[in-house]
């Protein structure tokens, strides 16, 4: 028996995620949680998931959560938009949340077998890559998950040393997240299409791939 985890799966990307693993066949059973089974800002929800998974191989884990804008916050132009609330709560939903996620998810992973955490984060993370500015809270939450990816992948290789966790950039999405911001003269992918690239980057990952970020065409982006 194998089993496959998605986080997140009521947003548009981890939606596409388990309707691509359930179309496989790959996996006998595909775990989705959404909110408020775990809720990022309260620690005590992503203990009590990770407590209710079968106590089966599990091969694969996606975390497909992530926070841009609401009708409180929205990605900041300048230094004169920054406020300390919204740059919490940046932080606390894509950079704390998924570092307590992989605190409590990843030793559900099979010490002496293949098998994958995916963080979704996203090229703008990339400090090496920014050459606009802007989007602070954002970026710095992003490169945040990033080194949080890097470092909990050091200490997994030390016990399972067949394991991958990395952080994947989905290029830019058709969904709620992005349409505010994007430009029509810019393409967007369908979550489905996403997905399936997102999906066979992972198949293709090893042991020699943890800790890094990659984009949905498998090539590496910087830090």
């Amino acid at each position: 028996m194998s089993i496959a985890i998605v986080i997140g799966s009521s947003g548009g990307i981890g939606e596409a995620v388990v309707n691509e693993l359930l179309n496989s066949a790959k996996y006998d059973q595909i775990i989705e949680f959404c909110r408020p089974q775990i809720d990022l800002q309260d620690e005590s929800t992503i203990q009590k998931a990770a407590e209710i998974v079968p106590q089966k191989p599990v091969t694969l884990i996606i975390n497909a959560t992530g926070y841009l804008h609401d009708f409180e916050n929205k990605p900041e132009k300048s230094l004169r938009e920054l406020s300390s609330a919204a740059l919490q709560k940046y932080f606390m939903i894509n950079a704390i949340g998924p570092a307590l996620l992989m605190k409590y998810f990843l030793p559900l992973l099979p010490r002496h077998e293949r098998a994958v955490f995916a963080n979704i984060s996203a090229r703008v993370g990339s400090i090496e890559d920014n050459r606009l500015g802007g989007w602070y809270g954002y970026r710095a939450s992003k490169a945040a998950l990033n080194q949080f990816t890097k470092t909990a992948a050091i200490e997994l290789g030390r016990t399972h040393p067949e394991a991958v966790c990395v952080a994947l950039h989905p290029g830019t999405v058709e969904t709620r997240l992005s349409a505010p911001y994007v430009a029509s003269r810019y393409k967007r992918e369908k979550p489905n299409v996403t997905a399936r690239h997102l999906l066979a980057v992972i198949s293709n990952l090893n042991s020699n791939d943890t800790g890094k970020l990659f984009d949905w065409r498998g090539e590496r982006i910087p830090w």
